[in-house]
């Protein structure tokens, strides 16, 4: 058992999660886990794609780092690209609090913070100022007092502001702690939605655009969602948000905690399937980055499988402390080899061959 799972992590738990994760930005923004630090990590060749290069196809999901307050920290911590937001056009607080909730019995967390953050230009001023170890993605989001009427204006007036400081930028539609933002998802909503930000993406100066999915959609709206990525240039698909589904969770009386979406384990089956038929529906010509129940290499390799050319993770992190992408990385690149494969672009979609 690692020092932060024996030590560490119980003194974390026993706080309220949402303090006990500002505690954690601040030790890693004060440099506290300078110690674990990767000096010059070669677990892994760098992955290419959509015009970037990746140190590893490891990456920190949106929602850790809101901010963008502790992107250096995370990849001197392994990670090969930090995802900053959700951010949105205007400042907000987010939902009332609690609004964070931990289910040790099942390695995963509940949250509906609902896009607390800093607004669009006190985090692009942060990062034009941030010496970069890593590529860094804006996740964008709508403004919760926005009519989906109106999303499309809200989210041009995001995308304009990070544009600019972002290697890549995620467009978040399936966040269940907005509203009504899912309903974003649905074929007439997405099409208007992501041929306006293409529009404005090509005349600002084409950047990768991505599209973050739920896992709670059926077959049918996934093969739509893929449709009309295909259809204007979408450079990737982020699978998956987290789910509103409590189905086979061992937690007691997991109804009391209320709404709000579930990450961590439990996901990770479900997100793997998602990832596989996005995978097929596009006959892999959508790259995909798979998020959902990330603990160990052996998930992290089951994505890949999967159809994932990137990965991310969270909750992984949050109960597996400061060597998390370390132990995932040091096992992927041996999972690889196991498997035959000198590189993770080869090991993509392997299972569905």
């Amino acid at each position: 058992m690692s020092f932060y799972s024996s030590i560490i992590r119980p003194i974390l738990f026993r706080a309220e999660p949402e303090t006990a994760h500002e505690l954690g930005i601040k030790a890693l923004e004060l440099g506290l886990a300078a110690p674990f630090y990767q000096k010059e990590p070669d677990w892994l060749e760098p992955t290419e794609l959509f015009g970037l290069k990746f140190s590893n196809p490891l990456g920190m999901a949106a929602g850790f780092d809101k901010n963008g307050v502790v992107v250096d920290q995370l990849a001197q911590l392994g990670f090969g690209f930090v995802e900053v937001g959700t951010v949105t056009f205007r400042p907000q607080l987010g939902n009332p609090k609690p609004r964070m909730f931990r289910l040790p019995a099942d390695q995963a967390l509940i949250n509906r913070l609902g896009f607390n953050n800093e607004g669009a230009e006190v985090v692009a001023e942060r990062l034009r100022k941030l010496k970069r170890r890593c590529v860094v993605g804006v996740n964008i989001g709508k403004n919760k007092d926005v009519p989906n009427e109106e999303a499309v204006e809200n989210y041009l007036a995001s995308f304009d502001v990070v544009h600019p400081i972002a290697d890549y930028l995620a467009v978040n539609i399936s966040s269940p702690n907005t509203p009504n933002l899912r309903k974003l998802q649905q074929a007439d909503s997405l099409d208007e939605l992501v041929s306006a930000l293409q529009r404005r993406n090509d005349q600002l100066g084409h950047k990768p655009l991505l599209v973050k999915i739920a896992p709670d959609l059926i077959d049918a709206e996934i093969e739509s969602c893929v449709d009309v990525c295909r259809r204007y240039g979408v450079d990737g698909i982020i699978a998956t948000n987290t789910t509103i589904s409590r189905k086979g969770l061992k937690t007691r009386d997991v109804e009391a905690l209320g709404a709000g979406g579930l990450s961590g384990k439990p996901l990770a089956s479900r997100s793997d399937e998602v990832i596989s038929k996005i995978y097929r529906y596009s006959g892999g010509t959508i790259p995909i980055v798979g998020v959902g129940g990330i603990f160990t290499s052996e998930d992290a390799f089951r994505k890949i499988a999967a159809g994932a050319s990137l990965v991310q993770a969270y909750t992984g992190f949050v109960y597996g402390g400061p060597r998390f992408a370390d132990d995932v990385l040091t096992g992927l690149a041996a999972k690889l080899r196991e498997h035959g494969f000198s590189s993770v672009q080869q090991a993509v979609g392997s299972a569905s061959i």
